[in-house]
């Protein structure tokens, strides 16, 4: 269990769009509003885990991917556009409420966003298909562990966004706010073109 822990941490733990969402959240002061969305990635991964513990490479071929990631970068740019469009917050403070709730990261955009994220496969299928089965995990152990990576997965996004949480508080001026919203979303569009390049261009060239 070690070495499927090492790689699972190894991928969930290092930036992506997800985790740089995480940071964002927390920077804004919305580690506690985001919740929701943390647990839809959480609960994304234990999803794909047991789907893919169950089924394996009988139904997740690897031509699928460039196809599934093509989706999933379109989606990471949809939720740029979010990041680049959402109320500045001081101190914890909706500085427009009336608009405050179209701006919030929900449970739904975790699910989405992390079942057609290209990290979120690479994390799981080797697990599921090739990790699990070695070691004996099937069945209701198969369910309790993907449970437990799952929570891992939840970690990941929540420990950046309370990092980005404790940097935010430092911050008094609302400009470095809206400042550092660019700066996500313009990282967010690198990563989507980035995942394209990787695991929609190159695939689909070959």
């Amino acid at each position: 269990m070690l070495a499927i822990f090492a790689y699972a941490i190894g991928i969930m733990y290092t930036p992506g769009p997800v985790n740089l969402l995480g940071l964002y959240s927390g920077i804004n002061g919305r580690t506690r509003n985001h919740l929701g969305f943390f647990a839809g990635i959480g609960f994304a991964m234990f999803i794909l885990f047991v789907f893919l513990g169950f089924a394996g490479n009988q139904v997740m071929k690897p031509t699928y991917l460039p196809f599934i990631s093509l989706v999933g970068c379109l989606y990471i740019l949809y939720i740029a556009w979010k990041v680049l469009k959402a109320n500045v917050h001081l101190n914890n403070v909706d500085t427009d409420t009336s608009n405050s709730h179209r701006d919030e990261l929900s449970f739904k955009d975790g699910v989405i966003m992390q079942l057609l994220n290209p990290k979120g496969l690479v994390a799981t299928l080797p697990i599921a298909t090739i990790q699990f089965p070695s070691i004996g995990i099937a069945g209701g152990e198969l369910l309790f562990w993907s449970f437990i990576l799952a929570v891992l997965a939840f970690g990941a996004p929540a420990s950046y966004s309370l990092m980005g949480l404790v940097v935010g508080k430092r911050i008094e001026s609302q400009n470095y706010f809206r400042i550092f919203n660019y700066i996500m979303s313009v990282l967010l569009v690198y990563v989507s073109f980035s995942i394209g390049y990787q695991y929609v261009y190159i695939p689909l060239l070959n």
